[in-house]
């Protein structure tokens, strides 16, 4: 089962991901961007302001396909629950955001079809749902996708795409005390992990890709 967390820079969704980790010990927990040096790459161009937003696209792109290869998928066919603080969802938000005004004609689209390919689509994804005000406040503005104006952006695409009936986004209101947000997240993966449990073929490793399958078809979800 894949799980990912997504919200706004200061939604405290990254504090939530480091409570999972100490509770949920036997899962796989990662992010994006990651440790590697497709993510550091990501990394410098974050910090850089004058960075461009298409090349930047390619960067988290490359960073997303080594991830799917070196980490995710592995770890889905083993039959391992994966928790990923920041997956396709936080690409397509963010960076159609960032090439608002690029020559690209429909950005959102755009993002989208890049990764309907190669990508998996998450089992369950849990927004941390947080106004852009209070999150650029918490995140301290220290890159260029941390500030109010840009965030109010970017809350607009999570939106566009959590609207059209996506059935595997959850919501957590952010702006509850840490204890009262951690303690939400970890009901909502309980939930989940115990409605597969009624269908939990991934113990035969032969069947690791009617593992898969069968959380499709449970979940309905195909769509990224």
């Amino acid at each position: 089962m894949l799980i990912t967390l997504e919200g706004l820079d200061g939604s405290g969704k990254t504090t939530a991901w480091e409570h999972l980790r100490d509770r949920y010990t036997e899962y796989c927990f990662t992010r994006e961007p990651t440790h590697s040096w497709y993510g550091d790459a990501v990394s410098r161009s974050l910090n850089n302001d004058n960075a461009d937003p298409l090349a930047e696209l390619f960067l988290f792109m490359a960073d997303h396909a080594d991830h799917l290869h070196r980490r995710i998928i592995p770890a889905l066919n083993q039959g391992k629950t994966v928790i990923s603080d920041r997956y396709s969802d936080s690409r397509i938000a963010y960076q159609s955001a960032a090439l608002a005004e690029s020559r690209l004609e429909n950005p959102f689209e755009y993002i989208r079809s890049l990764h309907r390919p190669f990508s998996y689509s998450p089992d369950l994804t849990i927004y941390f749902s947080i106004d852009p005000e209070t999150a650029a406040e918490r995140a301290g503005a220290t890159n260029k996708f941390e500030r109010t104006d840009y965030l109010r952006l970017v809350e607009a695409q999570y939106e566009r795409l959590f609207s059209a009936g996506t059935r595997r986004v959850t919501r957590i209101d952010a702006t509850q005390p840490k204890t009262a947000v951690a303690n939400q997240v970890s009901e909502r993966i309980d939930a989940a992990m115990s409605w597969t449990a009624w269908f939990d073929w991934g113990h035969w490793p032969s069947y690791a890709g009617l593992f898969r399958i069968r959380q499709r078809i449970l979940f309905r979800r195909w769509d990224i």
